[in-house]
């Protein structure tokens, strides 16, 4: 497995980048939001939007956590889901050690998963660790894990979580969870 992560034992710092990719309005900023409040970074947020307040390249966030002497410096971003910027969608992934696919859980958008999900299989590296999460769970209505996975073809080993990036629902364990899986690869 090939991680991009960068290590620095010098000053014994593993960095790491994690992107939340997904459909326009499926939850990708309020999750990151989400989460970096949960945490008490919730000051650390940096967005780049338009006039609208619509994600126009990214949103930013950092985590620093120390395990004994070391610390683990997660880089978190969001692509933008707009087509309009779909280009710039590429520079985010650029160095991802893993995907947070945030679907919009609503059953009018499961052929905007469906697209987003082929434009991300395109580009992705194999070795990218990656989770998907059915956001919207706070709404009625909402698809199955067992649909979402059907609807884009996904194997019975790819996890699959519910979030609500509104109240916070699973975002932290859906984070948690990831970055378990590229701890997991290291070595």
């Amino acid at each position: 497995m090939v991680m991009i992560m960068i290590v620095d034992r010098a000053n014994k710092t593993i960095k790491l980048k994690i992107v939340y990719y997904g459909p326009a309005m499926s939850g990708k900023t309020t999750s990151l939001k989400a989460l970096l409040k949960e945490l008490g970074y919730d000051d650390h947020v940096r967005s780049v939007e338009t006039t609208t307040g619509r994600t126009l390249f990214f949103d930013f966030g950092v985590i620093k956590l120390k395990f004994d002497d070391w610390t683990l410096e997660v880089n978190l971003w969001t692509a933008t889901g707009q087509d309009y910027y779909a280009g710039t969608r590429y520079t985010i992934l650029r160095g991802t050690d893993g995907v947070i696919f945030v679907a919009d859980g609503q059953r009018t958008c499961i052929e905007l998963n469906k697209k987003c999900w082929e434009e991300l299989k395109r580009v992705i590296k194999r070795s990218t660790a990656l989770l998907f999460c059915i956001n919207k769970c706070d709404l009625n209505g909402v698809i199955s894990p067992e649909e979402l996975k059907s609807a884009l073809g996904l194997g019975d080993e790819v996890e699959v979580m519910r979030t609500s990036a509104i109240t916070g629902m699973g975002v932290k364990e859906a984070f948690e969870t990831l970055l378990l899986k590229i701890l997991e690869n290291i070595g």
